[in-house]
């Protein structure tokens, strides 16, 4: 899609509305991203989404700007009607900048408190810059770790699998070969070390 075509969303004037449809863009992107979504009953919770990490589950509010772009980026509002969120009412906020579709994913901590704060997709030095994009924290996972290693031989002449979770991405390919020699190599080194 391209990048502006999200932008319609802002032509949407009712509030609610807009916000309604900013839910709906988030479920899409999360869904896509293979994130087991619920919806709370009701609108009194503090959260519009949760994700369920496969070991726990986490609430994300969702938001959206669409103010018009200051020198430093966009205005985002994190309140509710009374004011600014209160501590443990979500986990994540998820805002939407639209006219440059780009999602924040901001932990609850950060955030806590305030009634506002300024996105900038564009600057590389913005304070919360390593947020953007950040999807990675909804589902639980870290970029560049791989979770264990496994490996499984199914049946006889189906060859053997292995696969890499939770280390450093360079270190997947040396731990997979020692893995691997390890099971090819079993039987010839039992028997040398016997002779």
């Amino acid at each position: 899609m391209k990048k502006n075509q999200w932008a319609a969303g802002a032509m949407i004037k009712n509030g609610k509305k807009r916000g309604e449809w900013v839910e709906l863009v988030f479920a899409v992107r999360a869904m896509a991203l293979g994130m087991l979504l619920g919806r709370p009953w009701g609108e009194s919770c503090g959260y519009d989404f949760t994700v369920d990490q496969g070991w726990r589950i986490v609430r994300v509010q969702v938001k959206s700007t669409i103010s018009k772009p200051e020198l430093e980026g966009y205005s985002c509002t994190i309140r509710d009607s009374k004011g600014p969120y209160k501590k443990n009412t979500f986990d994540f906020i998820a805002a939407y900048v639209i006219f440059e579709d780009a999602w924040y994913i901001i932990p609850e901590e950060p955030v806590r408190g305030m009634w506002a704060i300024l996105l900038s997709p564009k600057k590389k030095k913005e304070k919360y810059r390593e947020y953007l994009e950040a999807w990675h924290l909804l589902t639980g996972e870290t970029p560049g770790m791989v979770d264990r290693i496994e490996a499984c031989m199914e049946g006889a002449g189906s060859g053997i699998r292995f696969s890499v979770v939770n280390r450093p991405v360079w270190v997947a390919p040396f731990v997979l070969a020692g893995k691997f020699l390890r099971w090819r190599f079993r039987g010839t080194l039992q028997d040398a070390g016997r002779g």
